[in-house]
């Protein structure tokens, strides 16, 4: 029996605050909510940016913080926030992290200038760091391995939900409310999971911890930090620039050298054996090529709707719904799939179908009606809801009880990473393809119209509204089918690299039961 299958037995450190079935389940209704909150911030400022600006006179940098901030912290501390819950209870770091995001929440709300909020930003993404691995790694001390599968994909469910949802309550709050409540949303939910997990959840940690790696802690931040933030800066300044490169380079090596020194210490900071585990290995890889192929469309699709399909920020949300619903029948169909013929089968099942779905929305146009769509993204999420809540049941259920958290913040940290190229390779395609659509016609125009056009879909229809009604229609046609061509070669890579990992996936992960080999 090898050291891993022997912590493997190792009964995690719990003491139930709630007894029965009525109990657990309520205790992880309070978890849902917990993760709920996560993915609605996650996606909640798609739809607010312009607002934003409007309202705090923030420029296109301020912009790009505003949401780098949250991207920056959350990424950079997953790590540590799962590690810490392992060590410290991750109940106690649960309810830490939802009195930060909750404060800092109710803060952002009354922010008057954008410095401000990008503080406020940050504050939040160090709170998300401790909730989004902690939420979801308490449900094996509470189910049995029967009941987990339900419960995780309950949990996953809600989390996943929070994404789509964050563009659809944005777009409601904004038309009907001021701008400060798409952050003042977060607080009565924060309040009512802080209630949840103070009565119903149990606490967990490891019964014996081992001493606590500072260097490997700093070393794993610093290389996150600095790789999330080149990916960041690569919109403003391109690939070629040195700050980008530097900081994409720097974090590679500073990450090589935490892997290095964890492997080489008594006691490291992350046990690089959950990767031994083929199971675990490959349920990350479906996290990894998810990430970065659907966070991106997100970011993609949505001015898609709302400038060439001409919805408002509520409609935009709305128009989002089939993904929702998708979501909620494969997380059913999901549990089922994988209860009968496993996880091989299930985890790359689900993949399929959303590449089936993003093919579907490949075939968007300038001219496509809204029924295109809505069957694409229903089409995608049901893959999402089949196979991610059971790719999260394997990193869970095949993780050492002691190590819970970690498992989870590393295959999050990991999506994080992933998710942040994503949206800039993507978009990197997305532009190439935009520009080269709409170069052919732009000739005869004054360079600055050109340049603005060029810029970004939201130029140019900045810019037609300016032009006589002949020309600016013309204009605001071409981009619009710029955009939707580029968008289209979007959707196409991205079903690439889900077919792919599926693939891979379907070949080289273990049944259940198998252990590494």
């Amino acid at each position: 029996m090898s050291i891993q299958d022997i912590e493997r037995q190792r009964p995690d450190q719990a003491q139930p605050a709630a007894t029965g079935l009525r109990g657990r389940w309520w205790a992880l209704a309070a978890l849902v909510l917990s993760g709920l909150v996560i993915g609605l911030d996650t996606t909640v400022l798609i739809t607010a940016l312009p607002t934003l600006s409007a309202r705090l006179g923030a420029t296109t940098t301020d912009l790009q913080w505003i949401s780098a901030a949250y991207t920056l912290a959350l990424g950079g501390l997953l790590l540590v926030g799962g590690v810490l819950g392992d060590r410290y209870g991750r109940k106690r770091l649960l309810l830490l992290g939802l009195g930060i995001f909750g404060i800092s929440s109710v803060v952002a709300s009354q922010v008057t200038t954008a410095a401000e909020l990008i503080g406020m930003r940050a504050i939040m993404g160090i709170g998300a760091s401790l909730i989004l691995p902690l939420s979801l790694s308490i449900l094996p001390s509470m189910f049995s391995e029967e009941e987990r599968p339900r419960a995780v994909g309950a949990g996953a469910a809600g989390a996943f939900l929070g994404l789509p949802l964050g563009p659809l309550v944005a777009g409601y709050l904004l038309t009907h409310y001021a701008w400060g409540t798409i952050f003042l949303i977060n607080a009565p939910v924060v309040v009512i999971a802080l209630i949840g997990v103070t009565l119903f959840v149990p606490e967990g940690r490891d019964p014996q911890p081992k001493p606590l790696d500072v260097v490997g802690a700093l070393l794993s931040v610093a290389g996150v930090t600095a790789l999330v933030y080149g990916v960041i800066e690569q919109p403003l300044h391109g690939w070629g620039d040195l700050r980008v490169l530097g900081a994409i380079v720097g974090g590679v090596v500073i990450l090589l050298a935490f892997v290095a020194w964890d492997l080489r210490h008594p006691t490291p900071f992350v046990d690089m054996g959950l990767f031994l585990d083929r199971r675990f290995t490959w349920a990350t890889v479906a996290f990894v090529a998810t990430g970065f192929a659907l966070f991106g469309v997100m970011f993609i699709l949505t001015p898609y709707l709302q400038i060439v399909q001409g919805s408002d920020a509520q409609a935009t949300g709305l128009k989002l719904l089939p993904l929702i619903g998708g979501v909620i029948v494969g997380a059913g169909a999901g549990n089922q799939l994988a209860a009968r013929l496993g996880a091989r089968v299930g985890i790359p099942t689900g993949m399929i179908v959303s590449t089936v779905g993003l093919g579907a929305l490949a075939q968007a146009g300038a001219e496509t009606t809204y029924g295109t769509v809505a069957i694409g993204l229903a089409v995608v999420g049901l893959g999402l809801g089949i196979g991610l809540p059971t790719a999260l049941d394997v990193i869970l259920g095949s993780a050492p009880p002691a190590q819970t958290g970690t498992a989870a913040a590393l295959s999050r940290m990991l999506q994080q990473v992933a998710a942040s190229f994503g949206v800039a390779l993507l978009g990197s395609i997305l532009t190439t393809g935009y520009q080269a659509s709409l170069s052919a016609h732009l000739g005869g125009l004054p360079s600055a119209i050109r340049n603005a056009a060029e810029g970004s879909l939201a130029g140019a229809a900045a810019v037609a509204a300016h032009l006589p009604a002949s020309l600016g229609g013309a204009l605001k046609h071409a981009a619009d089918q710029a955009y939707a061509a580029g968008m289209d070669q979007v959707m196409l890579v991205s079903a690439a690299i889900m077919l792919g990992g599926a693939i891979a996936i379907a070949i080289w992960m273990p049944r259940a039961g198998t252990r590494a080999g």
